[in-house]
């Protein structure tokens, strides 16, 4: 039976897309994080639970957070470690700003040679790009065998797991050794609340940039004499990475333009459910070129 498994969660911080306005870019085209809230990306949080629900039937396994982002992206590393997480690892420098997924799969796949986990989960993407790139490209960087689309793990192996993919038309189950890079659809279950006890014990949780923003104050004590409540903090220094393969100059995706497109309503027409007018909407939908 597989025991003391190492699980680290692929998670992102992201600007929630329910709110983009004007201000959403910056005039080089990268995200303006700023002026936009911050939330835990949707389907990492899947992926959380699938390494929780894993933790759970594996004797002796961990899991941990490695996100990438500014010093306050420490907020979902405590946000996973108050639904069962046991901790986290921030990859927070200037040298990352602007990253597109090749630099980012780069810069992680870095800081993942040196954590050396048994086995990486990750959400199929995130809420900000889209691409669902990312997982992909880190089990490449890592010469990893991977399994994206996965919803369920049907059965543990000694040294491979059994995995449910939703697919478009159907479902697939495959097996595949370990270690590995697994991404989680949304169809996947939801993850577990967080932990009244668990939010008392680790709420005071703190990277290396907070506990050096306030040495003196109890919070930054406490956390700096317990390592349960250290969140460790990298910068790209730490991860030995060729910097020319991060951020900006690491990144050949470029975004020329993006515009805001409010639709409003000029004109309303009411049709009855006819076969007649429905197929004379159709018609006239397809000649404005709103359709096709």
């Amino acid at each position: 039976m597989l025991q003391n498994l190492k699980i680290l969660v692929l998670a992102k911080q992201v600007p929630d897309t329910r709110n983009v306005g004007k201000d959403a870019m910056t005039p080089e085209g990268t995200v303006n994080r700023a002026a936009l809230p911050a939330i835990f990306n949707p389907e990492d949080l899947n992926a959380l639970e699938m390494a929780l629900s894993l933790k759970d039937r594996i004797p002796g396994s961990t899991v941990h957070i490695l996100t990438m982002g500014p010093q306050r992206a420490a907020d979902i590393i405590r946000d996973a470690m108050f639904r069962g997480a046991d901790g986290g690892y921030l990859l927070s420098d200037r040298k990352f700003a602007g990253s597109d997924t090749l630099a980012t799969s780069y810069a992680l796949s870095c800081a993942l040679k040196k954590i050396q986990p048994g086995l990486i989960v990750a959400g199929r993407q995130a809420i900000d790009g889209d691409t669902a790139q990312v997982g992909p490209q880190v089990a490449e960087k890592l010469g990893l065998p991977q399994v994206t689309y996965a919803e369920e793990i049907v059965e543990i192996k000694d040294a491979s797991l059994v995995i449910k993919r939703r697919l478009g038309n159907g479902a697939e189950t495959v097996e595949c050794p370990l270690p590995a890079v697994i991404t989680v659809n949304a169809s996947a279950p939801e993850c577990r609340p967080r932990n009244a006890k668990r939010v008392m014990t680790y709420k005071g949780a703190l990277s290396a940039s907070e506990i050096a923003a306030d040495p003196q104050s109890p919070a930054a004590v406490r956390a700096a004499s317990k390592p349960a409540l250290r969140i460790v903090e990298w910068t790209a220094a730490d991860v030995d990475p060729d910097e020319q393969q991060l951020g900006l100059t690491g990144s050949p995706t470029k975004v020329k333009k993006i515009e805001n497109v409010v639709f409003q309503a000029k004109e309303a027409k009411r049709l009855t459910a006819s076969d007649e007018e429905m197929n004379s909407l159709m018609v006239e939908l397809i000649a404005s070129h709103t359709l096709g």
